[in-house]
């Protein structure tokens, strides 16, 4: 049947002449698809759907080569411009994929953009697990990616803000999806909407009230270097004094619907946000991130592999550190570092701690200012907020003490700083030139690094 259904659900593309005349929509045949891909269990059956929708609907690779050759050929024969744009404009059409007019139908259908996100959902998570592969499946997803991108530009999403009062549902779902310090329980939630604290998300026009990307915020008088000031358990403050609000820290920023992966919607929500809180408190004068940094541990533990294979010695740590290290744990060897810190146990000796501050710290700020991917920042948490216009303003040592941030970063955080006037060519400058705009303490460690570590 997933063949029949697939023949019949996928609208052909009609002949270029008469593209202007097509059909309408076959609204029944869009919602018969709907039903049958979500009676189908997640998981192969669904990838098997996806990967046949993929490769059996795509372009008319025959068409493109024709059409290809008649632009050349327009070219070559310089006919006038005329002739040459409309050849043009027909590759264009046959480039067009057979499922990209499902899709369009789906989206207009009740209900049928909600139905994308998550198809589009499917398809991520199918292609991180390989469960769907190929170039077919890559390139539908790509597809997918654009149209929904183009469906969710901001004029189509609507800022909402979160509070004790917000509908239980929403306050369940922003719970559930808070990514980066997970939410412990209701008193939690309730403080992180509560006093010195604003929760906004974007919802959509055609999905209202829907969380689609979150946003907390903590409200201070200066920029925070530790989470646990911000999400550890306390009763919150009756009422806020807005005389003691100078500081907004942006503190986690989450996408609750994976469908959305690529949209960009984080740029546009810290946009709108900074522009509500002006409007609300216009007594703030700094704007800041408390962002974590996955990945580094990772990356400091595979550096001490590959060190350990090739050199047989550490040359991370200066001499007297690793003396320093060998004295506390009676054995310097890089596997022992290795030990220490792929187990969070090492935080609770005190010794430990002051040894592994300074070159922790100035490896963090190599890992973040120096690791490239492309030529950009290699962290993604980084490249986003430098993307956007920020400043790389301060590493922040045990920031972070829960275990999932010891064992992510070793308890580092960083604040990316945001100054309103210099966010538009700080972006530019980034985006073209891939320089990195950093403060005094990071560019210190930076050298500090480049002194005493060898890569």
């Amino acid at each position: 049947g997933m063949e029949e259904l697939l023949s019949r659900s996928v609208p052909p593309l009609p002949p270029y002449e008469t593209k202007e005349k097509a059909p309408p929509p076959a609204e029944l045949r869009s919602a018969e698809f709907v039903r049958y891909y979500r009676a189908l269990e997640a998981g192969p059956r669904r990838a098997e759907l996806l990967t046949r929708l993929a490769r059996d609907f795509g372009v008319d690779h025959g068409r493109v080569a024709e059409f290809s050759a008649k632009v050349l050929q327009a070219r070559e024969q310089q006919r006038e411009l005329g002739a040459l744009l409309q050849a043009e404009d027909r590759l264009r059409y046959y480039l067009n994929p057979q499922y990209r007019g499902l899709f369009q139908h789906l989206g207009r259908l009740e209900g049928g953009l909600r139905f994308l996100v998550e198809l589009r959902g499917d398809l991520v998570e199918g292609l991180a697990t390989k469960a769907v592969d190929g170039p077919h499946v890559k390139e539908m997803n790509g597809v997918l990616k654009n149209m929904l991108s183009e469906w969710f530009s901001t004029g189509f999403l609507n800022l909402e803000r979160v509070t004790w009062q917000s509908p239980c549902e929403v306050l369940q779902k922003i719970s559930d999806s808070e990514a980066v310090h997970p939410v412990r329980n209701w008193v939690d939630m309730k403080r992180r909407v509560g006093s010195y604290r604003r929760c906004y998300f974007f919802s959509h026009c055609a999905i209202p009230g829907e969380p689609l990307i979150v946003l907390h915020v903590a409200l201070t008088s200066d920029i925070s270097s530790s989470i646990q000031a911000i999400v550890k358990e306390v009763q919150p403050l009756e009422t806020e004094d807005a005389d003691k609000i100078t500081t907004a820290i942006f503190y986690s920023i989450s996408l609750t619907q994976q469908g959305l992966q690529g949209v960009e919607l984080g740029t546009y929500l810290i946009k709108r946000v900074v522009k509500e809180l002006q409007k609300e408190l216009p007594q703030i004068k700094a704007f800041s991130t408390l962002s974590p940094i996955p990945g580094f541990t990772k990356w400091l533990l595979g550096l001490l592999s590959s060190q350990t294979k090739e050199l047989e010695r550490n040359e991370l740590f200066t001499e007297s550190e690793c003396q320093e290290i060998s004295e506390i744990t009676g054995d310097s060897t890089t596997e022992t570092l290795k030990k220490l810190l792929t187990n969070n146990e090492w935080v609770r000796s005190e010794k430990l701690l002051k040894a592994l501050h300074l070159p922790l710290m100035r490896l963090c700020a190599w890992y973040l200012y120096g690791e490239k991917h492309r030529g950009y920042a290699l962290n993604p948490v980084a490249n986003f907020h430098l993307q956007n216009g920020s400043v790389m303003w301060r590493i922040n040592w045990m920031a972070d003490t829960s275990p999932r941030g010891i064992a992510a970063s070793c308890g580092i955080m960083v604040n990316y700083r945001y100054f309103l006037e210099d966010t538009a060519s700080n972006s530019a400058t980034y985006l073209g030139t891939k320089h990195i705009k950093a403060s005094e303490q990071v560019l210190s460690l930076v050298s500090q690094f480049q002194q005493n570590s060898k890569l």
